[in-house]
């Protein structure tokens, strides 16, 4: 007979993605029977992280400051800004190399059906942040999804509609990949964006 304090780890666990009961379950009995240390670890980090990191107030992205490192590193571009969903897709861009310039993180995308709308994700103050003088390009880099499609659609005509340039990031054909094994939608994209 499962306890309630056991049933509650095991619920509080679901609220991550991809982590069904299961898979909580397995979680929560790997921490209690082999590393309760990693647990007490894992609590005490979580309640740090809770009372400690915020959004920056320039780009959203996470921080424990008031503006992120990336805001207040000189060396960067200040002429662009590139548009991403989350904090993990702006990790991915950094981890590129090929990006010097700054960053507005919408911690999110529109998604009518699921009642999350321009005000949700901060559509004006992106609009606010891209139109205060020192911005030449904003890049659009929402993920392909429809959402993300959509998502973009929204910003660039917002963009469009105050004189600002936007471009979007290319799609298409990996690096290294053979068409043979590229989805057909993929392909579609790449040949109508050839350059």
């Amino acid at each position: 007979m499962a306890e309630a304090a056991l049933d509650g780890l095991i619920d509080a666990l679901r609220c991550l993605p991809g982590i069904g009961v299961r898979s909580a379950q397995r979680i929560a009995f790997h921490l209690l029977q082999h590393d309760r240390a990693g647990a007490a670890r894992l609590a005490a980090s979580l309640q740090e992280a809770l009372a400690r990191v915020r959004h920056c107030a320039r780009c959203h992205t996470f921080t424990e400051d008031e503006v992120c490192r990336t805001c207040l590193d000189p060396s960067r571009d200040a002429e662009a800004l590139c548009v991403v969903e989350t904090p993990a897709d702006q990790a991915a861009m950094e981890r590129s190399g090929s990006y010097r310039g700054l960053y507005f993180v919408l911690m999110g995308r529109l998604s009518p059906l699921d009642g999350i709308g321009a005000s949700d994700i901060g559509l004006q103050q992106l609009l606010d942040r891209a139109g205060d003088g020192s911005v030449d390009e904003v890049i659009v880099a929402t993920n392909f999804t429809a959402e993300g499609e959509a998502t973009a659609h929204v910003i660039q005509e917002a963009l469009r509609q105050r004189d600002i340039r936007s471009t979007r990031l290319a799609r298409g054909v990996p690096a290294g990949s053979e068409l043979e094994y590229v989805d057909l939608g993929t392909i579609a994209h790449a040949l109508a964006d050839r350059r």
